[in-house]
């Protein structure tokens, strides 16, 4: 606002000074004198002297005293006629040839203002501040609140209590978010103890009985003379247990690589009808030796991205569970075919049987590790075959789809990557 008036007043300054040196100082005392009439309320000073000092015209009796100089610029305060006080004015004066010539402004109205813009400031900033530090600490009580509950809902946690949870207020915002992860990291870490649980205690529930028999017919053999005959079954009857305890070993060691992606690093372009060929001619005499018929049908020219042997291995696992469980005179079909699925290519490995196959109900828990539905145990196995075909599915992007093949299991590898591309590397 005093910028503006400086430039109102250096503008009306240099109008004057160009009268001067047209009209002189008579031309210059008639403008004064005009313009100081108009101003009543002495919201406009001007003031034209002699060298003296003296007045020649304007609306001012005599040059004010107790000017402030600032640069080129002068500051004074007059009596209000009209109100009890002063008013402050600025302005700015001038040497001319034959006297002096004063304009000023009343900044009386801008300094006050002025004056109320800085107490608003003043007083808004210090209610910013009062509220900004109740805000800030209603807030940090309130965060507080949230961490120490995630504190002590973690703390009853690692003290044993792995059914607590996190509680979430339901305002969805990142504290509730936080909670919501960590709850399902929690339930992620509760299935997978409880899993830990199942599998040691099926790992001693299957490894108990071979280890059994293995002592049990050592100490009988230690405890009388044996025949060679004898001994040769007795070591026949053992390198079988322990081919048994090793085949279980080897699925358990297969599953962690291919859970853990290690495989690959081996990756290449599998031709699924020549995958399935090679297994199909791996198990048509067993097939045969039970009565069964086992078919292929295959579509050549089917390639995908994985690793050989590990889809050799679950495929392999799929036709034996298939012979194990279907009667004799069953039969088993092996088929490798391409479809279009929302308009993309897909690749479907299907082994089919009209065996028993497996209750809606119970196809989730048979893909768990020893897990097997026969509660006696009769059928030979660890119950690790479908598990290692789950591991392998999620190492290659794959789905595993179990359904009914009215009678039987219809159980289907589909590859939704796309096919006959480079095998991405490792």
């Amino acid at each position: 606002m005093e910028r503006q008036t400086e430039e109102t007043i250096e503008a009306e300054l240099t109008g004057l000074r160009e009268q001067y040196r047209d009209l002189g100082i008579f031309g210059l005392r008639r403008i004064i004198a005009q313009r100081g009439a108009e101003e009543e309320q002495l919201a406009s000073i001007y003031l034209l002297t002699n060298r003296l000092g003296e007045p020649i015209a304007g609306n001012l009796l005599t040059w004010p005293t107790d000017v402030e100089t600032v640069s080129n610029r002068i500051r004074f305060s007059l009596d209000d006629p009209d109100r009890s006080g002063t008013r402050r004015y600025l302005g700015r004066s001038v040497e001319l040839d034959q006297g002096y010539l004063l304009v000023a402004r009343d900044i009386e109205d801008k300094l006050r203002t002025q004056a109320l813009l800085v107490n608003a400031i003043a007083l808004g900033s210090g209610l910013m501040l009062v509220f900004g530090v109740i805000g800030g600490f209603v807030m940090s009580r309130w965060m507080l609140t949230r961490i120490e509950s995630i504190n002590r809902a973690t703390g009853q946690i690692m003290a044993g209590d792995l059914g607590r949870r996190i509680a979430v207020d339901g305002s969805g915002d990142e504290f509730d978010e936080l909670a919501a992860n960590l709850n399902a990291m929690l339930e992620r870490i509760e299935r997978l103890l409880a899993g830990m649980r199942e599998v040691t205690d099926n790992i001693a529930h299957d490894l108990r009985t071979p280890l059994t028999r293995l002592r049990s017919r050592l100490e009988v053999a230690l405890m009388k003379d044996i025949d060679p005959s004898s001994t040769r079954q007795l070591l026949e009857e053992t390198a079988a247990d322990a081919e048994g305890l090793i085949a279980t070993f080897n699925a358990l060691m297969n599953i962690a690589r291919a859970e853990a992606g290690e495989q690959r690093a081996s990756w290449e372009l599998v031709d699924l009808g020549e995958l399935a060929q090679d297994i199909f001619d791996l198990y048509e005499p067993l097939a045969e030796e039970r009565d069964m018929r086992l078919a292929l049908e295959s579509t050549a020219g089917i390639k995908v991205a994985g690793n050989r042997q590990m889809l050799a291995q679950a495929l392999a696992n799929l036709i034996d569970n298939a012979i194990k469980y279907t009667p004799e005179g069953g039969r088993i079909a092996l088929s490798v075919a391409q479809t279009r699925e929302q308009a993309r290519r897909i690749a479907r490995l299907t082994v089919t049987d009209n065996g028993p196959g497996i209750p809606v109900e119970l196809r989730g828990k048979a893909l768990e590790r020893f897990v097997r539905l026969e509660p006696e145990r009769h059928t030979p196995g660890n119950g690790l075959g479908l598990s290692l075909v789950s591991a392998v599915a999620k190492l290659h992007d794959a789905r595993l789809e179990l359904a009914d093949n009215n009678p039987g299991l219809r159980v289907s590898l589909v590859f939704e990557r796309p096919v006959d591309t480079a095998p991405p590397g490792g």
